[in-house]
């Protein structure tokens, strides 16, 4: 087991209501555009919340000419176009890929279930007409699945549903599958569409702002849904010097916790468990952050606990930024510490770090540099990026600006 493996963030695809690609969701972010709109893909007529992070204008046609792609779920059609976007990123030519030595590592929430009421109908009516695609799409494991059947990748494939935390769940797995020397790189991230099920369940939570995101703000309502994908490509430091490759980022370490305690409701004590596992695996010391991306959801709840754990854990807190970019994009729900990470990647490599927008009012609790509406130039070198999920499923990653 090659256990002293580096790995190296040489790929970004991202998919977002902000932008896809990761120049335009960059560019938006960088400049504080909000991607929250009257949602359009179904009635909210019965509830007081109307408004969602969907993305505009996707269509699988502008990045792949091929009808069988475009026959698959929202969800399947993010994750292989976000992972298009990785691999073109990375300069990886597929032809000298291992293919059996590249993964498919993946989170999401809801996976394809939007298509179960499609099998219901098509049952009820004519049960013939139940389609290849339809119960394909059904299969929990299918984005996965799907993704590596687009790009002939046999290597190490798994879905990874661990909430709202999947996205960075799966970013830990793929690290440690090519740190061990399972894998040689792999596609890492997680997918979310915009769900139904996901907008009822949080409404009746109670859970959801009327119009708009606001993190960290004294007088936050809460948080708003949106959807996307965001895959990493990872491999080998080693690897990526000798093709030449661009590095983003290195990654260093993580740390998961559970809270074992609540199916909803945040642990601090969980959250801190987590930060310093992440700290303590990447050797990394409380004062070494540069910026932490927080999860940062505009919940009342959770903006405090995850506020209380940063105070208790970096004594000069009110020194490091920590914004969220679910200020403008929603909560995109398993895709959210993956498009997240993207966004760690590009603030290290441009010295830059996202706003959290929509922020009026300080409060006491919640009194940590938010970088509020604006974007900030600063040099950072080490981020921590923060996941955190219903069921206390906890997951922080630490990217380091590259530097031999």
């Amino acid at each position: 087991m090659a256990q002293n493996r580096r790995v190296a963030v040489t790929g970004l695809g991202v998919v977002s209501s902000v932008g896809i690609g990761k120049d335009h969701f960059w560019n938006s972010i960088s400049n504080g555009k909000s991607g929250i709109t009257r949602i359009k893909s179904f009635d909210t007529s019965a509830f007081d919340c109307h408004y969602g992070g969907e993305v505009k204008g996707f269509s699988v046609f502008d990045f792949l000419d091929d009808k069988n792609v475009a026959l698959l779920g929202r969800n399947s059609q993010f994750a292989i176009i976000s992972s298009f976007l990785a691999l073109k990123d990375s300069g990886y030519r597929l032809d000298t890929l291992k293919r059996e030595k590249t993964g498919v590592i993946l989170g999401t929430v809801f996976g394809e279930k939007g298509m179960e009421h499609s099998l219901e109908v098509a049952a009820q009516r004519k049960p013939d007409k139940i389609t290849y695609s339809q119960i394909a799409s059904s299969l929990p494991n299918c984005i996965s699945s799907n993704v590596a059947a687009y790009f002939s990748l046999s290597g190490r494939n798994s879905v990874i549903p661990a909430a709202c935390a999947a996205g960075n769940y799966s970013i830990s797995h793929a690290f440690d599958l090519i740190k061990s020397g399972d894998l040689n790189c792999a596609l890492a991230g997680a997918s979310d569409y915009f769900s139904k099920a996901a907008f009822y369940s949080f409404n009746r939570l109670y859970a959801m702002a009327p119009r708009k995101c606001q993190p960290f703000d004294k007088n936050r309502k809460g948080m708003l849904l949106g959807e996307g994908s965001a895959i990493l490509f990872l491999e080998t430091v080693d690897s990526a010097l000798k093709r030449g490759a661009h590095i983003y980022a290195e990654i260093l370490g993580y740390g998961l916790s559970c809270d074992a305690r609540h199916l909803t409701a945040p642990s601090q004590q969980g959250i801190e468990k987590c930060i310093v596992k992440a700290l303590r695996y990447s050797g990394i010391g409380n004062r070494q952050v540069d910026y932490i991306s927080a999860h940062g959801t505009g919940t009342y709840s959770n903006d405090r606990t995850e506020c209380a754990a940063i105070k208790r854990i970096f004594p000069g807190y009110k020194s490091i930024p920590v914004s969220s970019i679910k200020s403008m994009l929603g909560h995109t729900l398993g895709a959210a510490s993956s498009i997240e990470a993207v966004a760690c990647c590009l603030s290290l490599e441009k010295g830059i770090i996202p706003p959290t927008i929509n922020f009026r009012t300080t409060d006491k609790e919640c009194d940590v540099d938010c970088v509020p509406n604006k974007a900030r130039k600063k040099n950072i070198k080490v981020v921590l990026n923060n996941g955190f999920a219903f069921g206390g499923n906890n997951c922080c990653v630490v990217f380091k600006k590259w530097g031999k």
